[in-house]
């Protein structure tokens, strides 16, 4: 219990005091008129309240990442709480800050746009294909997921496909939902529902924890237990925890929410408390399901506690989705019947409409760069309908494979963003903190980068779904991952030079 309390304590001092860092860094304009009130169109651009904005931004990038990424990563053991803590504040805040309110900066651009603007012609298209592709991966895991919940609460038509059960008629309410979210105004779904959403979601996660801080079943995960690797598939801890927990400690997939939200900005002020506030929220969520699985499951006619048990549940159903299976148990055990459905509704609604958001800005990607008007209905309807059937063809796959690629798509997203924010802050001569102290302001978003191009290079190198190196050649795969980190470091530092 004692990690658990100090790692909370951290991340609400990480936001008021590093939060506030990263915005001096940046250098606010509260004068500054934002393009919610510029280009004010009713559909995309369109002013809303600051803690409506909060809510739906925290519903939009807290999907099935910061609960089921934060699951699967408790697997390595208590390391998975160091990840959670320090990604978060150092990392995941900085990386959410910068793409919003670099977005805000540039009219609302959409991601692509604006890691382009920064890094070039070349990386701008990459950028594009990137995105929608980490987009259409996660609007099919967003739906595979919350439709096999549901189908548990409310079992509907099936239809058998590899093997499995497919919740087809779930997949068609749900895909239906998706149709409406991605063309409608953002103020009609989106802005009106999601701040509720957001709030069960919320609802859920301090339930789970005060039944957790009270629970005498299990004792929580503790750092003094050690940091070595609990995983019995002989996976690595790095890089395989830091993109296992993805959305709990940074994320790439953020970077092409935010814009969605900068768009809705009426004051820079706000952009702290709704892009780095968001992202500490969804770290907390993270924490607590982290801890929750790891303190549940116990078996005590074998000796097994904590992470045993949670390790001997996972063998038991062997092939299936473990984390959905342990949200599950968990709700309806600590609870109760109404409180566990409750809590499964509301890890429901974050990955739908997390899902339906992925495609909204799936839409404003590729508006963006066709340079299409999103005002009349049609046009919306013209870019959104092949983005829909992509979506619809990949639910076939296999989630496990879906989820897998969009892990490392997602992080590797992420680095690109963070390069980008490094870019601006320099051109931008963003280097007086104090009075008294000046210090780069580009380090804050260099330190997260160089890490974040370790782990996603040498991640597709050794991950099984990647080139796969065997244990005895992994030290290949760290470096060749870390002659990438340093020679992006020096191309970095030579453009400084000419600068």
């Amino acid at each position: 219990m004692i990690t658990f309390v100090l790692a909370l304590v951290a991340l609400v001092v990480g936001f008021v005091l590093y939060g506030t860092l990263v915005e001096r860094v940046f250098g606010i304009n509260p004068k500054a008129e934002t393009p919610a009130i510029t280009k004010n169109d009713g559909v995309d651009f369109v002013p809303m309240s600051g803690w409506r904005v909060f809510l739906v931004q925290f519903l939009n990038i807290a999907g099935l990442g910061p609960i089921f990424g934060a699951i699967m990563g408790i697997f390595f053991g208590p390391a998975a709480f160091l990840w959670i803590v320090f990604g978060t504040i150092f990392a995941g805040g900085v990386h959410d800050y910068l793409s919003g309110m670099l977005s805000l900066r540039k009219g609302g651009a959409s991601l692509p746009e604006i890691v382009g603007s920064e890094l070039g012609t070349g990386i701008r298209v990459f950028m594009r294909v990137l995105s929608l592709v980490l987009l259409l991966l996660l609007t099919t895991t967003f739906l595979s997921g919350p439709a096999t919940l549901l189908q548990g609460l409310a079992p509907l038509g099936t239809m058998p496909f590899q093997g499995r059960l497919l919740p087809i008629a779930w997949v068609l309410i749900i895909f239906a939902y998706y149709a409406l979210a991605t063309v409608l105004p953002v103020d009609k779904l989106i802005g009106r529902f999601y701040p509720v959403f957001g709030a069960m979601l919320l609802f859920m996660g301090v339930g789970i924890m005060i039944v957790m801080l009270g629970w005498h079943g299990s004792e929580m995960p503790e750092l003094t237990d050690g940091l070595y690797n609990r995983k019995a598939d002989g996976l690595p801890i790095f890089p395989m925890m830091f993109v296992s927990i993805a959305c709990g400690a940074i994320s790439g997939f953020h970077g092409t929410q935010s814009p969605i939200m900068s768009r809705c900005l009426t004051n820079e002020r706000q952009g702290r408390w709704v892009f780095y506030g968001a992202m500490v929220a969804e770290g907390i969520l993270a924490l607590i399901w982290a801890a929750a699985a790891g303190t549940f499951f116990a078996v005590p006619e074998e000796g097994l506690y904590g992470i045993d048990g949670l390790q001997a549940f996972a063998a038991q159903h062997k092939g299936e989705n473990i984390a959905a299976l342990v949200v599950d148990v968990v709700s309806r055990s600590w609870l109760g019947t109404v409180g566990g459905i409750l809590a499964i509704i509301g890890v429901i609604a974050a990955p739908v409409t997390s899902g339906d958001t992925a495609l909204r800005s799936a839409r404003l990607i590729v508006a963006d760069f066709l340079h299409i008007d999103q005002k009349p209905k049609m046009k919306r309807l013209a870019i959104a309908l092949p983005l829909f059937a992509c979506v619809f063809g990949m639910v076939f796959v296999n989630f496990d494979i879906v989820w897998r690629y969009f892990s490392w798509t997602n992080q590797t997203l992420a680095m690109f963003t963070l390069w980008a924010g490094i870019v601006w802050l320099y051109k931008n001569h963003k280097s007086q903190i104090t009075n008294l102290q000046y210090i780069h302001g580009y380090l804050i978003a260099l330190i997260p980068a160089l890490f974040m191009t370790m782990v996603s290079v040498s991640y597709i190198l050794i991950a099984p779904e990647g080139f796969h190196l065997p244990e005895t050649y992994r030290w290949i795969g760290y470096a060749v991952a870390g002659v990438v980190t340093v020679a992006l470091l020096a191309l970095f530092a030579r453009w400084t030079c000419k600068k």
